[in-house]
C-alpha cells in the first residue's frame, strides 16, 4: 500500500522541477522498465500490481519492489491507461562532453524542440540508427518528461542526453556542423564524412538565428511535392538514415 508521501512523490515526478529536486523520473510498463534495469541507469523502486512480480523479479536482486493495487497505480500513473508496473529511476549525472568523445561518430543536436512526442520519437529513431548521443539546447523539452519517456519505448535507456548552452558549445567545437535548413545543399548530395553534429531546429521556427551562423554545412531535404513543411521528428529520421546509411556502403 502506498503512503501519502509516496503518492505525493510519484505524482510530483510528472513535473520537471520535482524530478530535479528528487533526482528521479518515472518509467512505465514492463518493456521499458526492463530496458532501464538492463542499462547503466539505476532503478530506485519498481511498483507493480498483484501477480506481476514474477515477470519483474528476475531483473535484479538489488532493485526494490513494492506491490500496489491497480487503483493506486492509476492514481500515480502519468498515463490514461496505465500498464501494470511503474518504476522510479535515478536521473543520470550530466558530466558534460568533450570534443574527443564526439569524434568519429554522428551526434544529434536539438535546438528548441518542444513537443514531447517529437522528442520521444527522435530518441527512438536515433537509437534505431545507432546514434547514442543527443545534445539539447536548454529550452528543449526535458527528455525525462513522462510523455517523452513513454514515446521512446525504452530507447532512452541506451541514450546519452546532455543539456547545454548551445551557442557556446557550437562555438567551441572543431567538428563539422550540419544544419537542417531550407536553403542548403541537398541531403542526398551532401558529403557527411564519418563524423559531425547534426542540428535540428524548433518545430515552428527551425534553427534559431543566433545558431544558424555556427552551421558549417547547410543541408536541406528537397521538397518534391506540395507540403509546406516536414515534422521535425520525420526530418530527423531522414537525416539519421542518411548519415547511418553512408557508413554502411
Amino acid at each position: 500500500m502506498l503512503s501519502k508521501s509516496q503518492i505525493s512523490l510519484l505524482t510530483s515526478l510528472q513535473h520537471k522541477k520535482f524530478r530535479r529536486e528528487n533526482g528521479l523520473f518515472l518509467v512505465e510498463g514492463h518493456k521499458s522498465i526492463t530496458e532501464f534495469a538492463n542499462s547503466p541507469y539505476r532503478i530506485h523502486t519498481i511498483y507493480h500490481t498483484p501477480g506481476n512480480a514474477p515477470k519483474l523479479l528476475n531483473l535484479s536482486r538489488k532493485i526494490n519492489f513494492q506491490e500496489i493495487s491497480l487503483n493506486e497505480l492509476q492514481k500515480v500513473s502519468a498515463l490514461k491507461n496505465p500498464a501494470d508496473a511503474l518504476a522510479t529511476v535515478y536521473l543520470p549525472e550530466d558530466t558534460g562532453l568533450s570534443n574527443k568523445q564526439l569524434q568519429n561518430k554522428f551526434t544529434l543536436v536539438l535546438d528548441g524542440v518542444q513537443d514531447p512526442g517529437n522528442m520521444g520519437t527522435i530518441i527512438r529513431t536515433a537509437d534505431w540508427f545507432g546514434i547514442t548521443t543527443i545534445i539539447c539546447s536548454e529550452d528543449t523539452v526535458d527528455a525525462y518528461n513522462p510523455k517523452v519517456v513513454q514515446a521512446t519505448m525504452g530507447s532512452l535507456a541506451r541514450m546519452s542526453i546532455h543539456y547545454t548552452d548551445l551557442k557556446a558549445f557550437l562555438q567551441s567545437t572543431n567538428l563539422p556542423v550540419f544544419g537542417a535548413l531550407l536553403n542548403g545543399e541537398s541531403i542526398y548530395r551532401t558529403n557527411f564524412g564519418n563524423e559531425g553534429l547534426v542540428v535540428m531546429g524548433n518545430e515552428g521556427n527551425g534553427i534559431r538565428p543566433e545558431i544558424e551562423p555556427l552551421v558549417s554545412h547547410r543541408v536541406t531535404i528537397p521538397r518534391i511535392g506540395g507540403a509546406e513543411s516536414l515534422n521535425v521528428a520525420i526530418a530527423t529520421a531522414i537525416f539519421c538514415s542518411e548519415v547511418a546509411g553512408r557508413s554502411l556502403k
